[in-house]
């Protein structure tokens, strides 16, 4: 099937936004002004802005999975595990080499437990997504559009008022799989019961309460802890992805590089947010670039080093696709002969 351009192109943009929170919140920290506006140099208001824009990330990468529905297949699960164990494995073994001193084989070993010794918490909290999806696309397409308005809507206000506000530890800020788990009902709610006609006839409405929740997101940083306003599942953060992702619904183009480009989207991903690559070479560039440019060249230099993770992945994962079909073709043709 010839994947829809538009949204290839939000899988792009979504983890292009996940790599930015990395360079910026994640390496650099985040001020706390806590409505003390004066105290803003121009520089927490550079972060403030950068984190709120892309905040939104992970979120709409989740989007796109629930929109079209994940389909448990074999192939698509040893998928999945052979791309995290690929790079957990590989990175973990060339930046050893290049830092003997990082090397244990203790570490080494766990490099191959993606589900369990992982700093990369989207990894497992996705593969148990993966595995609910049968049972979330059964019961969500079976149910009314009434009923799933509000089911939707209930367990919405539960993660809001329970999880965000009152930091309820099923899903506090976001980083759980109850919160992968709503964002996958959303987009399915759009997927089944929103006309793609009224998507696009609804466009400047769109873009304005993008921009508007943007707004809202920074101005809840000035006045709330950054990990409450950044939270994955703060109400404008939610309202942000949504409006972004019907955005991108809005349009329709196909283009062959936009898809190629995006099947290395979570590579991006796994090779840049890998420990020892964020320990040892992107959080300390990053710190260095920020104490010794100014603000205009850090800004180029952090576009810089988004742009060279993402090449990266687009110059290796071609190798762990050929890897793994040749694998699955080989054991395919074992199971065959079997027979």
């Amino acid at each position: 099937m010839q994947r829809q351009s538009n949204i290839e192109l939000l899988r792009i943009v979504s983890m292009l936004m996940v790599l930015a929170v990395h360079v910026d919140g994640a390496s650099l920290g985040l001020p706390e002004p806590m409505g003390d506006i004066a105290s803003l140099t121009a520089r927490d208001v550079w972060r403030i802005i950068v984190e709120a824009v892309a905040i939104i990330g992970v979120n709409s990468f989740t989007m796109i999975s629930g929109y079209f529905g994940i389909r448990l297949r074999c192939r698509g699960v040893l998928s999945f595990l052979f791309q995290c164990v690929f790079y957990s494995v590989g990175i973990y073994t060339a930046v050893a080499i290049v830092f003997p001193g990082q090397f244990s084989w203790k570490g080494w070993l766990e490099s191959w437990m993606i589900l369990t010794h992982t700093d990369l918490w989207y990894v497992p909290a996705y593969f148990g997504l993966m595995l609910l999806s049968p049972v979330l696309n059964a019961g969500l397409d079976a149910l009314t559009k009434r009923t799933f308005a509000v089911v939707l809507a209930l367990f919405i206000g539960f993660n809001l008022w329970c999880g965000w506000w009152w930091h309820g530890t099923f899903n506090p800020t976001g980083y759980t799989l109850v919160q992968l788990v709503m964002v996958y009902m959303i987009a399915r709610y759009i997927r089944l019961h929103v006309s793609m006609e009224g998507i696009r006839r609804q466009r400047g409405a769109i873009v304005l309460t993008y921009l508007a929740s943007i707004v809202a997101i920074a101005a809840m940083a000035v006045y709330m802890p950054p990990l409450q306003a950044f939270a994955y599942n703060s109400p404008f953060v939610l309202l942000s992805t949504v409006s972004f992702f019907l955005l991108f619904l809005s349009f329709d183009f196909i283009s062959r590089p936009v898809n190629y480009i995006a099947r290395s989207a979570f590579a991006v991903y796994l090779i840049h947010k890998a420990p020892l690559v964020r320990g040892n070479i992107m959080r300390p560039s990053v710190i260095y670039l920020w104490n010794t440019l100014s603000l205009p060249l850090f800004t180029l230099a952090a576009a810089g080093v988004i742009l060279g993770f993402y090449l990266v992945a687009i110059a290796v994962d071609p190798l762990r696709r050929w890897m793994f079909d040749t694998l699955w073709r080989t054991s395919q043709r074992l199971v065959a002969f079997l027979r």
